[in-house]
């Protein structure tokens, strides 16, 4: 199961709205939401969530580039809310090679080297054939750090993460009317 809600900072505090992401297919689609959400152009929290899996945030403070943590990047690419999150340059890809199978070099079989390494590289290939993601954390760890949760809360938070995270901004209450 799902969550995902928008927290946007005004003058008077936080203000929450739960979020549709059917319609959000890349993540500028969804910066793009998130700045309808505060006309003022002040700081917007995407938060998402899948129940014991995973959680990200994705921050957007007016036309600056969106910041982007995931809690788990293996657990998010198995989800389609997580593939959003999960850009090239959040995993470190090169986002020219894409799916071209041409430009992956999984093994170096293909360039007539030694397979001995089949079961390495089977396990660096993720869903659908996606190069290694990693089990863990991705992203910026200080995304909320100026708003009160450090990088270690961040990184120590699990299962109710969207909860602890607006506990931690004070606007717990706010997220709860949308939940």
């Amino acid at each position: 199961m799902y969550f995902a809600a928008l927290l946007a900072r005004t003058e008077d505090g936080w203000e929450a709205s739960d979020t549709e992401l059917d319609d959000v297919e890349t993540l500028s689609d969804l910066a793009d939401l998130a700045r309808e959400a505060s006309p003022d152009e002040d700081t917007v929290l995407v938060l998402i969530e899948q129940e014991d899996a995973w959680f990200g945030v994705v921050r957007v403070d007016g036309e600056e580039d969106p910041r982007i943590y995931v809690s788990d990047a293996a657990a998010a690419a198995r989800s389609s809310y997580g593939e959003i999150l999960l850009t090239d340059e959040l995993l470190g890809r090169d986002p020219d090679d894409g799916d071209d199978l041409d430009a992956l070099d999984l093994d170096g079989t293909e360039d007539g080297e030694s397979d001995e390494d089949d079961d390495d590289a089977e396990e660096s290939v993720g869903i659908a054939g996606a190069a290694d993601v990693p089990h863990g954390p991705v992203g910026d760890a200080l995304i909320l750090d100026d708003l009160g949760v450090s990088e270690k809360e961040l990184r120590l938070m699990s299962t109710d993460a969207v909860t602890e995270i607006a506990e931690s901004l004070g606007a717990s209450e706010t997220l709860e009317t949308v939940r």
